[in-house]
């Protein structure tokens, strides 16, 4: 038992003992919202396990203008692209996220939107006083976040190792994962891993869509690439994704549905925790006013702009009067129609410290966008959700939630006041519901290691050994029509035919023999 005990203690100190000296790491930031938390959550554990972060973070993004900024324990480099460029920027992300719902305009919206990207970039990679101080920085590691491509050009262009935080869950990018269609959902099919056999079928079809949009979408990177690479050395977009040492993806076992994955991709869904502190006196008096009944949290995310969906915003102030429970909702006092009266048991409140109110005791359902940072913080704390899908992962976040059964969704475009009510009441009332999410919190929260500790683990076991060569697979290396194992097929093919082909023959030459035998008796 004492053996035991002194292998855990070395086990914890070795890390330290081997990495000596505290590695220059770049992390990077050209989105607000959720994006721009989580990477700026990745860049203060690093900072506080001892290494020295830098970010290279795009001001004045309207996705971000709502964040009070707080004092960084790491250094911030910020920069601004040109004044007509944000101006366009904000234009076309708010036409992403109002048309969000409409799924035939959906994906058009999101090329304007990664062509925006693809104009700061252009922008970010001319800017020389940029990254000539990040080539004098000398990083030892680059930590890029998936959506925007964009980053990882920028560590080919400093000729430095990163490692990948997918934001999302699986299917939204493909880095090279195994990908069983018959049990593994492609992203936007709303399928789960229990598919029937026109559900394998739809997810067949899916793939080749969902293919297609990849393509689409790195294809608009290469002038960019052309740009600023010189011919022999320009990488593919594609290729670069597997380049990757290692991959952070911001989802749970708890949460998402089991497949098969590689050694360099790592779960660290739940990174957002934090220690929980009390809720302020004036939202304890709040909730202390609905006793027994609790209270409802509601929360749409940092991106959805509630002005924009102002019938939805009152269908669900109505739906919200027939609750006995309070509701605590995030909605901005200055997005508020002023001919609808707030019901007498909402409080509104332009910002809210959300993952303590999960916490509370007291709380009985969130209603949420179905962000992944939001399911993540209603998971760890045990919490059931009704999903209001906007746009996104959001809807095949919500086809998990409902498939675990600690919540249920609703589409934004038939949501109607009396709906939103019954499916409240059927959450909170069905103790199912809150068993379910309470399952999926103990499965959260019994992990070995926390999501900060396999974070730092992982970039100092990538930091030790000089890269993840020994946790790639030579598939990456492969031909495709070596790594699905056409030759083989093609060979083998080509083998059993020319045997057909030679049995033929030899029928053929056995049975002339035959017939000149039987006519040679006869005379």
């Amino acid at each position: 038992m004492a053996g035991r005990w002194v292998l855990l203690l070395v086990g914890s100190l070795l890390p330290g003992i081997l990495l000596s000296e505290a590695a220059e790491i770049l992390t990077m930031s050209t989105l607000g919202g959720s994006h721009y938390l989580l990477m700026g959550r990745v860049a203060e554990i690093l900072q506080d396990h001892g290494h020295h972060v830098t970010m290279l973070r795009q001001g004045g993004n309207s996705l971000i203008s709502d964040f009070k900024e707080e004092e960084k324990s790491y250094q911030v480099i910020s920069w601004f692209p040109p004044e007509d460029y944000q101006k366009e920027f904000e234009k076309v992300s708010s036409l992403f996220v109002e048309e969000g719902y409409n799924e035939r305009k959906m994906f058009q919206n999101y090329l304007k939107l990664v062509e925006q990207l693809g104009f700061q970039c252009s922008h970010l990679l001319n800017r020389r006083d940029i990254m000539d101080s990040l080539k004098n920085k000398n990083f030892d590691l680059v930590i890029v976040e998936s959506f925007d491509y964009c980053h990882f050009l920028i560590a080919e262009k400093l000729g430095k190792p990163f490692v990948s935080i997918l934001p999302t869950t699986f299917g939204t990018v493909h880095f090279g994962l195994p990908n069983s269609l018959s049990y593994v959902p492609v992203f936007h099919s709303s399928l789960t891993d229990h598919m029937d056999f026109w559900g394998r079928v739809k997810n067949f079809l899916t793939f080749f869509t969902f293919s297609r949009r990849q393509w689409q979408v790195q294809s608009m990177y290469d002038n960019i690439i052309k740009e600023h690479f010189p011919e022999g050395s320009r990488p593919v977009l594609s290729q670069l994704l597997l380049k990757a040492e290692l991959w952070f993806v911001n989802s749970d076992f708890a949460f998402d549905f089991a497949r098969p994955l590689l050694p360099n991709t790592v779960y660290v869904g739940g990174l957002m925790a934090k220690p929980t502190k009390p809720v302020p006196q004036d939202l304890e008096n709040f909730i202390a006013r609905f006793g027994d009944s609790g209270f409802v949290l509601v929360a749409m995310g940092s991106v959805v702009n509630m002005n924009t969906l102002q019938e939805v915003l009152k269908e669900m102030n109505s739906a919200f009067a027939h609750l006995r429970q309070g509701v605590i909702w995030k909605c901005k006092h200055s997005h508020w129609p002023k001919d609808v009266n707030v019901s007498t048991n909402v409080k509104l409140m332009d910002w809210l410290p959300q993952s303590d109110l999960l916490a509370h005791p007291s709380i009985r359902l969130f209603v949420t966008h179905g962000g992944q940072n939001s399911i993540m913080e209603a998971i760890q704390h045990g919490v059931p959700m009704v999903g209001i899908p906007v746009f996104g992962d959001q809807p095949e976040n919500m086809v998990r939630v409902e498939t675990k059964k600690f919540g249920v969704s609703i589409n934004l475009k038939e949501l109607k006041a009396e709906t939103l009510a019954l499916k409240m009441e059927q959450v909170i009332e069905d103790e199912r519901y809150k068993s379910a999410a309470v399952a999926a919190s103990v499965i959260r929260r019994s992990h070995p290691l926390t999501p900060a500790q396999r974070l730092v683990g992982w970039i100092d076991h990538i930091l030790q050994t000089g890269g993840s060569a020994h946790l790639k697979p030579y598939a990456f290396q492969q031909p495709w029509h070596e790594q699905y194992l056409l030759d083989v097929f093609a060979f083998l093919l080509g083998l059993s035919l020319g045997a057909v082909w030679l049995c033929g023959k030899l029928l053929g030459v056995v049975s002339r023999w035959l017939r000149g035998a039987r006519k040679l008796k006869e005379t």
